[in-house]
């Protein structure tokens, strides 16, 4: 059995303490914040139950799985119904779905012509060489310039909020990188994934979209109750010292003890609070640029605008819209809303408008009804629930500091062995890949 100390109680850090703990070490997690789940916070009101922080995750990975199965809570996964299937991009002024088959994708008018008749030849077109390509440079060169407007750009704000000029793929989408560069074409790529055999645990990654019965807070405070709440330090502000091979841990006046590691899974910005000896060697290990976002839950009891029959919509650059996107929230998840009503979880800020963050309450009500209203059709904007959290911090971008600080990361784990560091700095984004690195973290151990 070993000391551990884990820093930062998000899904990452809460998953590394549950697989710790399991093995038989004794775990003490430090974190920031009053509450456990870092910006995974679910709240119910007026007959809502809403997320201040990510709305929904995707089983793209096992390990989603496998965490509820040995949490116990299988039965409180949920996933979205099949029409979640239908997502939606806006273009001058009208919703189209993104084609979903090859007749569909002949007749949207998301894509020109050109690029359409240019996809058969696809698996024909050279690999690139420059490994930090621009995700504008690359798909502009595989697919062609609609697909990056209409498709590519779009997603990357609704994902990431940033843009595709800043993402390099080799970091920010390395399965999308890897099919290229391993197959020579997305479509080669794409059909010789499909034919590897899976294997039972491959099956589990189900890439549906997912949530927990009665909102994301079930699955962290499940894992709170498991870790076990004596385990935990909030409101903290841990400073860490190595002493003889091992770790000194304080919080203030007070001294937590000797740890024989220390687990890092907060976000890269943080890390000399934490380790302020590494950052004369490994100044790197800081360098992200993080997205603002704004999120606001947005209920109505009473739904009279479009049907919302569907994931959500995403708005692309080239539209000049004033939000990111639209996630259809009591479509994809029950109990959400109350009966005949909807709740929609709306994105602002970003990379493309980073200023917005900074409004009001009231100018971002008034911004967003506007939106809100002429995207799907509503005669006035009146919720019942209107409900914004601020998030200065909200996405890591994989762009060209990615390798310096993964490289730093490293540097770290090397200088001080005892060391691991995680957190969304590396590894990507996404409930999936958090919840993953989590259990590999607790594996190193």
């Amino acid at each position: 059995m070993k000391k551990i100390a884990i820093i930062g109680a998000g899904i990452t850090g809460l998953s590394t303490a549950f697989y710790a703990k399991k093995a038989g070490h004794a775990v003490t997690v430090f974190d920031k914040n009053a509450e456990v789940g870092g910006v995974m916070q679910s709240h119910s009101q007026n007959g809502f139950i809403y997320e201040s922080g990510p709305s929904t995750g995707v089983a793209s990975l096992p390990e989603v799985v496998e965490l509820f199965e040995d949490l116990g809570i299988r039965s409180k996964m949920e996933e979205a119904p099949s029409l979640s299937g239908n997502r939606f991009i806006l273009k001058s002024g009208k919703l189209h779905p993104i084609p979903s088959n090859p007749i569909s994708g002949l007749l949207t008018p998301l894509f020109s012509w050109k690029d359409k008749f240019g996809m058969p030849f696809e698996p024909f077109r050279p690999r690139g060489t420059d490994p930090n390509e621009t995700l504008t440079s690359f798909v502009k060169r595989r697919l062609g310039e609609s697909f990056l407007n209409y498709a590519v750009d779009p997603f990357v704000s609704g994902v990431y909020a940033g843009t595709p000029d800043d993402m390099i793929p080799r970091f920010a989408l390395p399965k999308l990188y890897n099919l290229e560069r391993d197959y020579g074409s997305f479509i080669r790529g794409s059909i010789a994934k499909m034919r590897q055999p899976k294997t039972a645990r491959d099956k589990k990654a189900s890439k549906k979209t997912f949530s927990a019965k009665g909102g994301l807070s079930t699955l962290t405070e499940s894992l709170k109750n498991s870790i076990g709440t004596e385990n935990f330090v909030m409101n903290s502000s841990p400073i860490v010292t190595p002493q003889e091979g091992k770790f000194s841990v304080q919080v203030g006046e007070k001294n937590y003890g000797i740890f024989d590691r220390v687990i890092f899974t907060a976000g890269a910005s943080h890390v000399f609070e934490v380790f302020p000896f590494a950052k004369e060697n490994f100044a790197d290990a800081s360098a992200v640029l993080y997205a603002k976002v704004a999120v606001a839950a947005v209920g109505f009891k009473h739904w009279e605008g479009l049907p919302l029959n569907g994931f959500g919509a995403l708005m692309p650059s080239k539209e000049k819209r004033n939000i990111l996107g639209i996630l259809y929230m009591s479509s994809l998840f029950q109990n959400r809303a109350p009966q005949n009503g909807a709740l929609l979880a709306v994105f602002v800020g970003g990379l493309r408008h980073p200023e917005f963050v900074s409004m009001s309450d009231a100018e971002l009500k008034n911004l967003i009804g506007k939106e809100v209203a002429e995207i799907l059709h509503l005669k006035q904007f009146n919720p019942d629930l209107f409900e914004i959290t601020r998030h200065e911090e909200a996405i890591p971008q994989y762009d060209l500091k990615t390798p310096l600080r993964e490289k730093a990361y490293r540097g770290i784990e090397e200088a001080f062995p005892g060391i691991l560091m995680g957190g969304n700095g590396i590894d990507g984004i996404g409930m999936a890949k958090r919840i993953a690195q989590g259990r590999a973290l607790a594996e190193k151990i």
